[in-house]
């Protein structure tokens, strides 16, 4: 199933609301048992969504950046 913004506002408004029953852009009823798991709900939805992004070409890329440590004496 593809991830919405929708959906992901739908748990965010939740979040501001306190509310621990969501209804989902699709009409599907949700009851999280807290506040936590709501919000580890959303962050994974948008992680869900970022790498959707990143297959598809659209939105931010993710920088991979390496970095070398030398530890000798220098000459």
């Amino acid at each position: 199933m593809a991830v919405t913004q929708a959906d992901i506002d739908a748990l965010t408004a939740a979040l501001a609301s306190g509310e621990r029953s969501v209804r989902m852009p699709s009409g599907a009823m949700v009851e999280y048992r807290s506040v936590a798991e709501i919000r580890t709900a959303r962050d994974e939805l948008k992680a869900e969504m970022a790498d959707q992004n990143a297959e598809a070409g659209t939105g931010p890329r993710r920088v991979r950046q390496v970095r070398y440590y030398h530890g000798g004496r220098g000459y």
